[in-house]
């Protein structure tokens, strides 16, 4: 399908309303996958997700830090069988196995996103296989890992309860899931019209059915059988020097950053629209492009004002003997 048509058709389905993305957030989120993948590639590399970061550390080690926190508090090791529910592209996987030793199932519902995964994971091919599915029907049996991860890929689920009622349905007794999900917080005011606005620029752009407060992730885990062990905003754990949104402002000095500054962005959609006209970049390059640009200043506006976080952190266990 042409770049053109995949933005056409996502910008439908969003417009359709709330009740319709539920309804068909697999292909919604499917499409907004292949527009977006080879954007945050470029942009942000191989890990899709946010970090806290301490002073003076760079984007790239708070990513890592931030993985390695799940795989501490899982108690990662080799000859564990892990389910990276919704992987992305590999790169949270690739590390955690290198880090940990432990053999890794990526579940992902985009088959672009698996390709990529792929190559991303070719040194540790070993550890890592894929499945091409759902996680709200993940095609696996009961009983099978011992222990999932979930980094900032529940916010796509039509159903949150759903969603983890799965992972619960696939762990051993006694295993854990540990993931980070985006939210709004106690600061959110639904009668503030700016703070809807943030909101609903989030949603839009990151093909979202809609945004919880944070209390309703952890009644969601529980409402799916799960003990909460822990859980909590670590947002704040970033050196008010370094917020975790900082990378979105093109605020570091590095190659990657430079697309994310205003100069950059403008050069970027420049490029893109003449490349589009030239037949270098196919239609929608630029479409998309906007899209992303608009989604980070909401972003960035959301973690200034404090009403919503993408690091909701939650370690919950499916009750049971260890290794039963």
């Amino acid at each position: 399908m042409k770049l053109k048509s995949v933005v056409d058709e996502y910008t439908g389905i969003h417009d359709a309303g709330l009740e319709s993305r539920k309804e068909r957030y697999r292909s919604f989120v499917s499409h907004y996958y292949d527009l977006v993948t080879d954007f945050y590639e470029f942009g942000w590399g191989q890990s899709f997700h946010f970090a806290p970061r301490r002073r003076g550390e760079s984007f790239k080690a708070s990513l890592l830090r931030h993985q390695r926190f799940l795989a501490d508090r899982l108690a990662l090791k080799p000859g564990m069988r892990v389910l990276d529910v919704g992987c992305g592209v590999g790169g949270p996987m690739a590390a955690l196995a290198r880090y940990s030793g432990a053999g890794f199932v990526g579940l992902n519902n985009n088959a672009y996103q698996i390709e990529r995964a792929k190559a991303h994971t070719r040194d540790v091919e070993s550890l890592c296989r894929f499945i091409h599915g759902d996680y709200m029907r993940i095609p696996d049996g009961d009983n099978r890992y011992d222990a999932a991860i979930a980094i900032e890929s529940m916010p796509h689920a039509p159903q949150k309860a759903a969603a983890f009622r799965e992972i619960f349905r696939v762990l051993r007794p006694g295993a854990s899931v540990a993931g980070y999900d985006w939210c709004l917080t106690e600061a959110f005011d639904p009668l503030d019209a700016e703070h809807m606005r943030v909101k609903g620029d989030i949603v839009v752009g990151n093909a979202l059915p809609d945004l919880p407060l944070a209390p309703e992730i952890d009644a969601a885990l529980r409402a799916a059988g799960f003990e909460v062990v822990e859980s909590g905003d670590r947002a704040s754990a970033s050196d008010p020097t370094t917020p975790w949104y900082r990378a979105l402002q093109g605020r570091d000095l590095s190659p990657r950053s430079i697309p994310r500054t205003p100069a950059g962005r403008a050069v970027t959609n420049l490029v893109l629209r003449a490349g589009e006209k030239l037949r270098v970049f196919p239609d929608g390059a630029a479409a998309v492009s906007s899209l992303l640009n608009r989604t980070a200043d909401a972003l960035v506006e959301g973690g200034k004002t404090g009403i919503f976080t993408p690091m909701f952190y939650f370690l919950a266990r499916k009750p049971g003997p260890q290794g039963g």
